[in-house]
Formats: C-alpha cells, structure tokens, sequence
C-alpha cells in the first residue's frame, strides 16, 4: 500500500502537490471547494499533517526548483535592473540549497491559456514549488499562477492575497529629490514617466512623493506639468515626452523635472542636450535607481535601489512562504540610498524666455 502523503492525495484528486498543500494549510488563494476537497481526502486516507518546517534548510535536505520570472518588454530592453535582482536571488540560493530556473517573459504576451507557453508548462507539472515574479505582469496573469504556487513580487505590487511583495520604499526616496530640487532653488517642478504595456503602480508610488513635497513645501502643484501618470492623459511616447519638457521649459519656465527612473532621465538629458537646453545649467535632472550613466553622459542625481539585496529578501521570503502558505501577507519596503550626481544646479533662466504670466521666483529658500 502507498504511503499517505500529500503526494497521494495530489494524484487522488488530480491537483498539484503545491495546491494540495496549501488547501491543507487553508491558503486564502485556494477556493474554499477546492480546501473542502482535499481536507475530506485527507481525512479519508488518514493523512496526519505534520507541523511546518522552518525556511533555511540543512546540507541534507532535499533541493527543489523555484522559477524566476523576469518581465522584460520587448520595446525597453537598455538600462534594466534585473540582472542585480536576479544576482540577489542567485546568491541566496546557494546558502538555502534551492535551484532556480529563470524564464524571461514579456508581460503583455503572458498568456496563461497557451499550452506551449514554457512557464505554464513548468507549473502544471509541478517543476516549481514556488516563484518571484521580477518586474510587472498582468493581475489575471498572477491571480492564476497564485492560485498553484506560493508567489514573491520584487519590485511590483498585485491585489491578489497572499503574494507577499519586496519593494522600495519610493515615496520618501522621491521626497527627498524634491526638496534637494527646491533648496538648489527651483519652485517649478515637474514629473515625468514613460508609459508602459503592463502595470505601472510603481511609478504612481512616485508620483506621490513628489505631491507629498510640493505641498510640503507649498510648491505649485500643475496637472500640465505632469506627464504620462494620470490615465486620461495623452499617451507620449519618449521622443514627445522630450518635446513637451522643452516646451514647457521655455513657456512655463519649469526649470526641474524629476524622473520617475533612470532609464528615462538619462535619453531626455541627451534629448533636451540636442535641442538646446543644458542639464544641469539650464535645466535640472533627477532619476531614480543609481544606474551608472551611458558613455559621455553625466551622472544622473538619483536613488540608489539595493536591487541585489531585495533579490536576496526575496528568496528567502519565498522559502518561509512555502513553508507556511497561510502566513498574513508581507510588504517589505527597501530605502533607497542617495546618489551625488551632476544633474542639479540652480536654476537659470535666459532673460529672452521671461513671461510675464509666469515669474521666476529667486529668493533664497527658508530653512527650517
């Protein structure tokens, strides 16, 4: 006669062992038919759970396979973060004796349904006892592979229960390039992004930063200075983004433009570099993550994310969760560290390009 384990069970009922585990441990993200299912089966086969193990495993344990899953749009491939997050995980790994396979995935073409899709494939046959998800993907997408594994984000945040998220701490981060902006002496500041296929909450969570200092400091706030974050706005792509930068340097003097990453502050820099306006004399710059720039450009002033430490917090969350798939949910936020870059200045406006409607304000600012 077989041994009863959650194995049995899993063949039993045709389900996976990760989902047959979870049911047992009443995992939110498994249906309450499915729970009853496998608990009455349980019951029947005189199945006797024993207590869960703790996360680090020993030399002797038995290695299994987790997935990484990096979304790498197709149209954004230059300046990326996740080779460093993938490092994190990488490293981690080998203390807890975990192999990991890591598939890259364009999210908008995540489709969950197609068969020959390689990441559904690993996960209906159970190759991986659990997953991190890099960078964002679709919710149906993740509320689906929830629904089989035990689920880390890094860098992303999803409504789905029971995914716990490893993320930066963005807001303060962005608060504090505001006000670096504001005591070089700027009072017309703006906010930038690109616009992307799939998620974006990111970019929102620094989005708020920079109103949190505005009216910190009882700065203007300017819908129009705004661009590619409110959903009813026109969608501009990164060429039309430097456009209205440029236009709205010379029209409404706005004289600093905080980006919401990297690898969109450094290709406006060069953009506004080609049509006239220097970063940082005439203009002034600010990224976010504390990528090095690309040959001949300046340092970007920017926020240096831990990408190789949240790619460790990570996997080791993973294992806890595995270990114990009924845990509350976690968020971990991460605090960025600041890079010295070359990208502020105070701020300089060509008396040709005063208008009377808009003044540029010089006083020194006040200290607290």
């Amino acid at each position: 006669m077989p041994s009863v384990n959650q194995e049995l069970i899993a063949q039993r009922l045709n389900l996976s062992r990760a989902t047959v585990s979870r049911s047992l441990a009443n995992h939110p993200a498994i249906s309450t038919e499915t729970r009853r299912r496998v608990q009455e089966m349980a019951a029947q086969l005189g199945y006797k759970q024993t207590p869960g193990r703790v996360a680090r495993r020993g030399k002797k344990s038995r290695t299994f396979t987790i997935g990484v899953l990096i979304g790498v749009p197709r149209e954004n491939v230059t300046m990326v973060t996740y080779p460093h997050i993938l490092k994190g995980i990488r490293e981690r790994a080998e203390i807890e004796r975990v192999n990991v396979d890591v598939c890259y995935q364009p999210p908008a073409e995540f489709d969950t349904e197609a068969s020959r899709q390689l990441v559904m494939r690993q996960i209906r046959s159970n190759d991986w006892r659990g997953g991190i998800l890099v960078h964002p993907f679709p919710e149906p997408a993740v509320a689906m592979i929830a629904e089989r594994i035990s689920i880390v984000s890094a860098l992303e945040s999803y409504n789905q229960p029971g995914i716990d998220i490893i993320d930066t701490d963005d807001a303060p981060a962005i608060l504090d390039l505001v006000l670096r902006l504001f005591a070089a002496g700027h009072r017309r500041i703006g906010f930038v992004s690109w616009t992307y296929p799939v998620g974006g909450h990111w970019v929102a969570r620094r989005f708020s930063g920079y109103v949190e200092a505005l009216f910190y400091q009882g700065l203007e706030f300017r819908p129009e200075w705004v661009i590619n974050v409110h959903k009813s706005s026109p969608r501009l792509l990164p060429a039309e983004v430097s456009a209205a930068v440029a236009r709205l340097f010379k029209e409404d003097h706005v004289t600093a433009w905080v980006c919401a990453a990297d690898h969109q502050a450094y290709p406006l820099m060069q953009d506004l570099s080609a049509r006239g306006i220097r970063v940082p004399e005439d203009c002034s710059i600010t990224g976010f993550d504390g990528l090095l720039p690309p040959p001949g450009q300046r340092r970007v002033t920017s926020m240096r994310v831990p990408h190789e430490h949240i790619g460790s917090s990570a996997l080791t969350r993973l294992m806890n969760r595995i270990s114990h798939p009924a845990s509350p949910r976690r968020k971990i936020l991460v605090e960025g560290e600041f890079v010295e870059g070359e990208t502020i200045s105070p701020p300089h406006v060509p008396s040709a390009l005063s208008h009377p409607r808009h003044p540029i304000t010089t006083s020194t600012p006040a200290t607290s």
